[in-house]
């Protein structure tokens, strides 16, 4: 598990993943290479899966954001995923229980868009019966500190 120090560093890096580390070991209270040391091996250990430039979806044309529960026919799992991992509007898939099989997470440019995408596209993926689609209307929270998550889950009651 992550000690205080990795978590500081974990917390500083999804702050901002293009800190320098100058800057990252300054901020935690380290040297610069013991602080690359402490980041490589986060790295190493899968803790770190790698850095991305977040991006505002409706500042690229994006106004549209749906969730989409789908049910398959459970023998063509493998080809929906595979599918899924294909499309470029999919920005999220998960495995579900309860009624459906999957929640996705989609964008399009708009309402004919969402729409093309469910009729022609989402419902010819593989093995797919049903879809239930709810749409979001605005985000009130849109991400966590994991690093902040894992102290917390550590506090004693």
């Amino acid at each position: 598990m992550l000690d205080a120090l990795d978590r500081k560093i974990v917390s500083a890096l999804e702050r901002d993943a293009r800190i320098s580390f100058a800057a990252l070991a300054d901020e935690v209270g380290l040297s610069k290479t013991p602080c690359w040391k402490r980041v490589k091996a986060l790295e190493d250990a899968g803790i770190i899966r790698g850095y991305s430039t977040r991006v505002d979806p409706a500042k690229l044309g994006f106004g549209i954001e749906a969730f989409i529960q789908v049910s398959i026919d459970f023998e063509l799992s493998e080809a929906f995923e595979a599918a899924v991992q294909a499309h470029p509007l999919i920005r999220r898939c998960h495995a579900t229980t309860g009624e459906a099989d999957y929640l996705l997470q989609i964008v399009t440019v708009d309402m004919m868009a969402l729409d093309r995408m469910l009729r022609v596209e989402l419902s010819r993926l593989p093995g797919v019966r049903r879809t239930i689609t709810s749409m979001a209307m605005r985000e009130i929270k849109g991400d966590i500190s994991f690093a902040n998550a894992v102290g917390h889950t550590q506090k004693t009651p």
